[in-house]
């Protein structure tokens, strides 16, 4: 029996970002590739629309001509960040979208595109994000939606947001998982050479790249050698060497810089290669703890355990 066509729709504002469309766009492509029953409509109000690096993207159709379903999707792709202008939007566009929310269909936005979705009353009393640099326009200009800080995509019922960009391909990854499989969207991931698949809980900046906002550069030396060899073992001796300072004074100096400790900061890191190996690899508990830089699982484990906060829900249920 042939898998019921579903047409994903996507709406184009002006000075739409490009990343924000292409990223989705190439996710559902790469799913047509593998043989699943997608198609691709690019919709807007007005037949051609002009990105913000000044590409004109036209032949686009007017979202009156079109009717979306249940089993289809919708995703609004965001604008410029910079000027976000809500009356440039045909406002007989916010009674459609209203009217496709009324139909049960999947309802997306990227970055700044979720304040269409506000302006529509779509995110009223419903868990919603957008990009870090505009949350808090967010949640002044629309006190109604449940704007989430510092979080990648969120989903409430048939509508989701997210924070946009690289995050657009995230979520669409995220759909394609639920409604196929977890190895679909890794086959689509791994073929967009996307590095891990992310949580909606995830935050917005890499663990990789939070505590290292100061100009000090041996404590910059030591966060890379400490990224680099997780799986292995080091002291507050050996470190202190690698930047030929005082074992006391890197211990100081680490903490004024970062705002953590070294043992702290080592554990985050273990936890982020952690959640990203037990997520997307399918190696042996034991295999990841030793590559973590733990003797055994049961040491990972209680590590895990003690945050389990930071941890996608089935990962918590591997450890409950």
């Amino acid at each position: 029996m042939k898998e019921t066509l579903t047409t994903v729709y996507f709406y184009i504002p002006q000075q739409v970002t490009l990343l924000d469309l292409s990223g989705v766009v190439e996710v559902f492509q790469e799913a047509i590739g593998l043989g699943f029953n997608y198609k691709l409509q690019y919709i807007s109000s007005q037949s051609a629309v002009v990105c913000s690096s000044g590409l004109e993207l036209a032949a686009l159709t007017h979202f009156s001509k079109t009717n979306p379903k249940e089993n289809d999707i919708v995703v609004i792709s965001g604008s410029n960040t910079h000027q976000i202008d809500l009356n440039a939007e045909d406002a007989s566009f916010f009674e459609w979208l209203q009217q496709v929310n009324k139909n049960k269909t999947t309802i997306c936005s990227i970055c700044s595109g979720a304040f269409i979705l506000a302006k529509a009353g779509l995110l009223d009393r419903k868990e919603c994000t957008t990009h870090w640099k505009l949350v808090d326009k967010l949640k002044k200009d629309f006190p109604l939606a449940q704007t989430q800080n510092n979080t990648l995509f969120t989903q409430s019922g048939t509508i989701y947001t997210s924070a946009g960009i690289i995050t657009g391909i995230d979520l669409a990854l995220h759909i394609i998982e639920e409604r196929h499989d977890k190895e679909t969207a890794a086959k689509i991931a791994k073929e967009l050479v996307v590095y891990k698949r992310r949580h909606g809980n995830d935050e917005q900046e890499s663990v990789y790249l939070q505590n290292r906002n100061h100009h000090d550069e041996k404590i910059h030396i030591i966060q890379d050698w400490i990224i680099s060899n997780l799986d292995k073992t080091s002291t507050i001796d050996f470190l202190a060497e690698l930047v030929h300072i005082g074992p006391r004074n890197l211990t100081l100096i680490f903490k004024k810089q970062t705002g953590i400790t070294i043992a702290e900061y080592r554990t985050k890191l273990r936890i982020e290669k952690a959640k990203s190996l037990l997520s997307n690899s399918d190696y042996k508990i034991e295999h990841i703890a030793h590559l973590c830089g733990y003797k055994t699982s049961k040491q990972l484990r209680i590590v895990l355990e003690s945050h389990l906060d930071a941890l996608p829900s089935a990962i918590k249920n591997k450890w409950s």
